[in-house]
């Protein structure tokens, strides 16, 4: 049996794809079981996989499903201990993955650890070094644009891990997929999918490390981006707040959510030219409504939760950002 389970979702991506299993094959790290999860593409990935990568598993889902669903599909189709993550534009270290195993024997409380996400562009910033969640209800990437200068060298605590590279304790992910069915919600589609699941992982009273030695180069949104990434994480970050807050704390960070998203409104509305105000102004406007349908998910989760609020109050003001 397979020690990690390593799932690459793909849609369209081939060229990205490629460089990505290229990168996967020099991993250091023994016992690991590749399987790339085809989301319904178009431009002759299976071929790609089957000529030049006959070795590693191919799922080939039928239609466009999303990230999330792609992710969970991969996830059910293994047993392994560890499941790691990667985007098809990622391109990791070779000890990426070895070292995040090893933070798991460190951290046996870990649900997840995050890995330290460069952009690919050689511009030597930073995209991810782990996921934040501010008093404003708002998701945003650790350290993200800044130039790395070992001011994210330090193994600790974050709040969550970004999905485009991470390595999740299978236990941790079924305790979580038993409240909802799935680990990762697929009605999400795409985007905050991980933040959400960060969510539920810290109120079952998992932790989650982040790790600077396991890195990866990402080209950032090279599959799904732009407009659909900002309609995405408009809408999806009320449902976040809708499933997850608890009562204690929903009411201060509703509001200052709700005063942040006016302003976003109106900072869309004034650059409606531009395909990507448009889609976060549709994002924004589909959010409550989104966050309306999470009721039922809402309610199973909070019953689930092993934490104090006590505890929930002190990883949000020690992980998080407050970008009120």
């Amino acid at each position: 049996m397979s020690l990690v389970d390593l799932i690459i979702p793909t849609y369209n991506g081939r060229e990205h794809l490629r460089t990505c299993l290229l990168a996967v094959q020099k991993q250091s790290a023994s016992g690991v079981r590749v399987v790339v999860v085809d989301d319904g593409s178009t431009d002759d990935t299976d071929r790609m996989m089957s000529t030049e990568f006959p070795e590693f598993d191919y799922l080939r889902l039928p239609g466009n499903q999303g990230f999330a669903a792609a992710c969970n599909a991969g996830i059910a189709a293994g047993s392994a201990e560890f499941v790691a993550l990667l985007n098809n534009d990622a391109i990791p270290e070779p000890d990426w993955l070895a070292g995040l195993l090893a933070g798991m024997e460190r951290h046996p409380h870990a649900a997840a650890l995050a890995s330290k996400i460069l952009l690919a562009d050689g511009s030597g910033r930073i995209h991810a070094a782990g996921d934040t969640f501010s008093w404003a209800g708002l998701p945003n990437s650790r350290g993200v644009w800044e130039r790395d200068e070992g001011q994210y060298d330090t193994e600790e605590s974050v709040f969550s891990a970004c999905a485009a590279a991470a390595l999740y304790r299978r236990e941790a992910l079924n305790d979580a997929g038993r409240i909802n069915g799935d680990p990762f919600d697929a009605d999400f589609f795409m985007y905050c999918e991980d933040i959400d699941l960060g969510w539920r992982l810290r109120l079952l009273g998992w932790d989650i490390v982040y790790v600077p030695t396991a890195r990866v180069k990402h080209h950032l949104s090279a599959t799904g981006g732009g407009a659909l990434a900002s309609y995405y994480v408009a809408r999806n970050t009320f449902a976040v707040l809708a499933k997850n807050l608890p009562d204690e704390i929903q009411s201060p960070i509703w509001r200052r959510f709700l005063r942040h998203q006016s302003r976003q409104m109106l900072d869309a509305i004034s650059h409606a030219r531009e395909p990507a105000a448009r889609a976060r102004l549709r994002g924004i406007l589909a959010g409550p409504r989104f966050a309306r349908q999470q009721t039922a998910k809402r309610q199973a989760i909070q019953r689930s939760a092993r934490v104090t609020i006590e505890k929930i109050t002190e990883q949000l003001s020690l992980l998080s950002q407050d970008l009120s």
